[in-house]
């Protein structure tokens, strides 16, 4: 039993008060009384969550909703007060009423990220950054007909990413951000490489899809997505990006620099938020038996791509691991020629985008008409048209790298063709200029230095002879080099991305 006074709560004694609480909230709707009061000590914007007619919840006292309460510390629960906000006279009334998005249960499921309103802005417990929490509850409280159903968002997470510490830094900063601006959010965690793509297969209908990882579960996720049957109708999901892992080429274009990673993160889970989006391209890499693989960044193969995978393995000189690897990298053999054969189209033009919006449904009398009219009307005899001939160009390989990027780096949103850039470096490099411009691809990896051959194509062939050596890096992702065909598919998803980076775009085009 109960020995505090009202208002008070005992620590070992919390479920009996609730219930005690809960019975008596009842009895009062039931007689028409007072306004129920939601027992739980919130006082953030989280703590005025899902409320609405005949909605009794309650929030933790030790989640992170709200402060913790100690043993005999006073319990708010005033009827129109913060923490315990009652229901209205409207809320009594019956019938559906509007209802909130956000959800303080679903903010209480996560204690390690608590969330507190001091006026001024939110704080982040996270790595000790300091995050402007507001435009999340903004979102999360308005008013959305209790018939319309929350957004449902499928986050991918990859706890291994950044060395182990994705699962820590997507928890502490970008959950409660996802969980106050009430989306309907399911958190998939991947055990092992590759199970993202097994995952998009059995994955069913939802309204945005969010990656929390690095380029290697980017790529994962979109080749998971392309190769369903349904893909046509699933590609038209918006995807939305958190930058956890070590490398993340595409928060360069989607998000502002920014030097501290928690700003960084938090930077893109509010920009998922105000739903901004640009279109991408991807690219479709084809060998001879498997199943295609996708990528949205590029292809690399070559000496530098080798020398920078095995840059790792030289820790222990710290700053000079890279140049370590190069130096190594060109004991083995010199000069390091890759030899291959290209046969590539040309750029294609750019067709019109299509309206978002559905075209309006025509009246009885026109959808009557038409159907009078093709019934009447003689058959039309079609005339087979024979496809033009594809003017295909062939060019012998002997090159140190070969690469095909996307314009996703340097997006023009008003740009007329579609095509990938394909780089063929010089094969007569020294040693000097090799581990010098080995340190500048491990920064930027699809440079094309000067004196390359540079190519734009919508499409492509590479044949490599038997034993050819090295490894494919498919956004920095390593993969066994064999004969593949690349096609471009222009404009295939499309990401959230920064509102001000949009905008920065548009003004780049038109200068």
């Amino acid at each position: 039993m109960l020995d505090a006074a009202p208002g008070q709560v005992q620590a070992g004694d919390e479920e009996t008060f609730l219930l005690r609480k809960s019975s008596q909230a009842l009895g009062r709707v039931a007689q028409g009384g007072g306004g129920v009061t939601v027992p739980g000590g919130v006082s953030g914007e989280a703590g005025r969550g899902a409320w609405g007619h005949g909605d009794i919840f309650r929030a933790s006292l030790r989640g992170s909703a709200g402060r913790n309460a100690g043993p005999g510390e006073p319990f708010p629960a005033e009827p129109g007060g913060g923490g315990g906000r009652g229901l209205s006279a409207a809320s009594r009334r019956p019938g559906p009423l509007p209802r909130r998005h956000g959800r303080a249960r679903r903010a209480a499921a996560h204690p390690q990220a608590p969330l507190e309103e001091n006026g001024a802005g939110g704080r982040a417990a996270g790595l000790g950054g300091e995050l402007d929490a507001r435009p999340a509850p903004v979102f999360g409280n308005q008013l959305i007909p209790s018939s319309m159903p929350l957004k449902k968002a499928t986050v991918f997470l990859n706890p291994a990413a950044c060395k182990g510490k994705a699962r820590n830094l997507f928890e502490k900063n970008a959950a409660p951000i996802l969980h106050l601006s009430g989306l309907d959010v399911t958190v998939v965690k991947t055990d092992y490489e590759g199970q993202a793509k097994k995952l998009l297969e059995l994955m069913e209908n939802t309204d945005l899809i969010i990656i929390a990882g690095g380029d290697g579960t980017v790529q994962e996720v979109i080749t998971g997505l392309l190769r369903r049957a349904d893909e046509a109708a699933f590609s038209k999901i918006p995807i939305g990006f958190i930058p956890l892992g070590k490398t993340c080429t595409l928060s360069h274009t989607l998000y502002p620099e920014s030097m501290n990673q928690v700003q960084h993160i938090t930077n893109a889970t509010l920009a998922i938020l105000k739903g901004e989006t640009v279109p991408l391209d991807v690219l479709q890499i084809k060998g001879e038996k498997e199943q295609p693989v996708f990528a949205v960044t590029g292809l690399r193969w070559g000496s530098y791509r080798d020398a920078g995978a095995k840059a790792s393995k030289y820790w222990y000189l710290g700053p000079l691991k890279t140049k370590a690897a190069h130096f190594f990298s060109t004991l083995k053999e010199w000069p390091q020629k890759r030899q291959a054969d290209l046969m590539y189209l040309g750029p294609t033009e750019r067709p019109p985008e299509e309206p978002e919006e559905k075209p309006s449904r025509p009246p009885l009398y026109v959808r009557l008409y038409r159907r009078l009219r093709l019934y009447w009307s003689p058959p039309r005899k079609e005339i087979p048209q024979e496809a033009a001939p594809e003017d295909w160009e062939e060019l012998k390989l002997s090159t140190i790298e070969f690469s095909i990027a996307t314009q996703n780096r340097q997006l023009d949103l008003t740009r007329t063709e579609d095509f990938m850039d394909i780089c063929i470096e010089a094969d007569t490099v020294s040693k000097g200029q090799f581990m010098n411009r080995g340190s500048q691809k491990m920064r930027d990896p699809h440079t094309c230095p000067e004196g390359s051959q540079c190519i734009q194509a919508s499409r492509c062939i590479l044949q490599l002879p038997e034993g050819a050596e090295g490894s494919f890096g498919i956004d920095n992702e390593e993969y066994e080099a064999m004969p593949v065909e690349v096609k471009l598919l222009p404009r295939k998803l499309r990401f959230f991305c920064d509102p001000r980076m949009r905008e920065q775009m548009l003004r780049a085009a038109v200068q």
